[in-house]
């Protein structure tokens, strides 16, 4: 029976720049294979290939994916066997903590011709300026976005009521842990349920809470405390040593969009656009952050105003996608230089290698 995929991103084109949580999620692993190679050297087709194989033998394996391309992926994570797989190369440069005992540099430009790679060098070089550009005035305008954003939060912040936020967290603390403490060092990982892509947002939320018994599905608008609660909760989830998910928004990642306790079966996120779901089985329940802790009328009284605000936002967010999409399209035409000059029976040879010396750890 084939194992599981969990799909998740542990880097994130936001507000604050390139964000990498990348060391979160690798730690504790016995052996990690970090790719060094240009684009186009076939580091996600390698590790696609690696994660499908052996779920294809039953194991459960984690797919950390690119947010900067819609097709990539960045890492894969067998957890039962405490191996992992990374594209090393800027921008989530992985450094290695026990260099040779854990962590092995894999050069795939053993496969290149740099012959035929020194005749496109002032094509590499422009087109590197350009991408590297076009991914500055993205991260740029991002910014300017959440400028806009935090004028809309300010609105909702105004007529909060923070007694009965308080309130809500503690009743929720109390309901999920009790007087639980599991006498162990809480495993807290560090992600990203979704991505600003080159496609626009893309979010995993299905496929992290799937197995999850009880989910909660947080309503409310920005600004309405829903990041403030996740961070309480993951807290007081950490003081009781239960194992935490914490996944961190994608457009400002000093925010949560969800903590997952899978040990307890209970999942709880931010459910508004761009990831705005709804209950859809037994188990899931809505909490709504604006009829609990809002000021009734406040849409209605600020109306004009919120509406001008969104509209602002929604248009920076469409131009940063746009320079996203840009970097992409030079990005693809970088890969094809490189491809040109790539012998992949190398890779294929590099992949054998290191499938072989995963199957020795498994036995």
């Amino acid at each position: 029976m084939p194992g599981k995929i969990k799909n998740y991103f542990a880097g994130g084109n936001t507000a604050r720049g390139f964000h990498n949580l990348y060391d979160s999620n690798l730690q504790g692993l016995n052996r990690l294979f970090i790719l060094k190679g240009g684009p186009g050297t076939g580091k996600s087709s390698l590790m696609k290939k690696v994660g499908n194989e052996w779920v294809e033998k039953g194991y459960d394996i984690e797919f950390l994916h690119c947010s900067s391309d819609n097709n990539s992926i960045d890492g894969v994570i067998i957890p039962a066997l405490g191996v992992g797989i990374v594209d090393g190369t800027a921008p989530h440069v992985i450094e290695p903590k026990a260099p040779g005992a854990v962590e092995e540099y894999i050069n795939l430009g053993e496969a290149w011709d740099a012959k035929a790679l020194a005749v496109h060098k002032v094509e590499i070089q422009r087109l590197t300026n350009q991408i590297s550009e076009s991914f500055g005035a993205a991260y740029a305008t991002f910014n300017e976005a959440l400028e806009i954003h935090d004028d809309w939060e300010k609105i909702y912040i105004n007529s909060m009521d923070f007694q009965k936020a308080d309130q809500l967290t503690n009743k929720l603390i109390e309901s999920f842990f009790g007087k639980m403490n599991l006498n162990k060092q809480a495993d807290v990982r560090h992600r990203f349920l979704g991505a600003a892509t080159p496609k626009g947002a893309v979010d995993f939320v299905p496929n992290l809470t799937e197995e999850i018994p009880k989910r909660y599905f947080i309503k409310g608008r920005p600004g309405s405390g829903k990041s403030t609660m996740l961070k309480k909760l993951a807290a007081a989830a950490e003081e009781r040593g239960v194992d935490t998910e914490v996944y961190h928004c994608g457009f400002d990642p000093h925010s949560l969009d969800m903590v997952i306790f899978r040990e307890l079966g209970i999942a709880i996120f931010d459910s508004t656009a761009p990831h705005e779901y709804f209950p859809s089985r037994d188990g899931d329940e809505i909490i709504d952050m604006y009829e609990i802790l809002i000021e009734p009328g406040t849409d209605e009284l600020f109306v004009e105003i919120i509406e001008k605000i969104a509209a602002k936002y929604k248009d920076k967010m469409a131009e940063a996608t746009r320079y996203l999409a840009n970097a992409k399209e030079l990005h693809d035409v970088l890969e094809e230089i490189y491809i040109g000059a790539m012998d992949f029976s190398v890779v294929e040879r590099i992949q054998a290698n290191i499938s072989e010396e995963i199957s020795a750890l498994a036995r």
